[in-house]
């Protein structure tokens, strides 16, 4: 079974940065593309960033363009989602998501889409004060 898991959310005030990562267990991470969604309280969730399976490759909302990075370290088998500057509008769940039937594979169409993700971790909470 593969299952995902997010970690690093907290509460930060305005301003500030934070690192969150995403591991997986029964999967290599470095097989798979990996995105980030997040989802705010009363909205819907909503793409974040992605990052094809070999890292070199990127795709970001333009409301997070030049404040968050998304990366992968394939051989400690991590992705991690560096948030600089947040905002209060950066409050949210945040949620790390894979296609594990889609190794090594990145859809330049669909990898904006959640519908397009089968495996999701439980979410990590973000809370920006301001």
């Amino acid at each position: 079974q593969v299952l995902l898991a997010e970690s690093g959310g907290e509460m930060v005030q305005a301003g500030g940065s934070l690192r969150l990562s995403c591991e997986c267990s029964g999967c290599i991470l470095g097989d798979y593309a990996v995105a980030w969604f997040r989802r705010a309280p009363g909205k819907e969730r909503e793409f974040v960033a992605a990052i094809s399976s070999s890292g070199v490759q990127y795709g970001y909302a333009d409301s997070v363009k030049g404040r968050f990075t998304v990366s992968k370290d394939n051989d400690k088998n991590t992705a991690s989602l560096q948030m600089n500057n947040l905002e209060p509008g950066d409050t949210a769940v945040y949620f790390c998501a894979i296609n594990k039937a889609m190794t090594f594979y990145f859809d330049g169409r669909r990898y904006r889409q959640a519908d397009w993700y089968d495996t999701w971790g439980q979410g990590t909470q973000v809370t920006v004060s301001s």
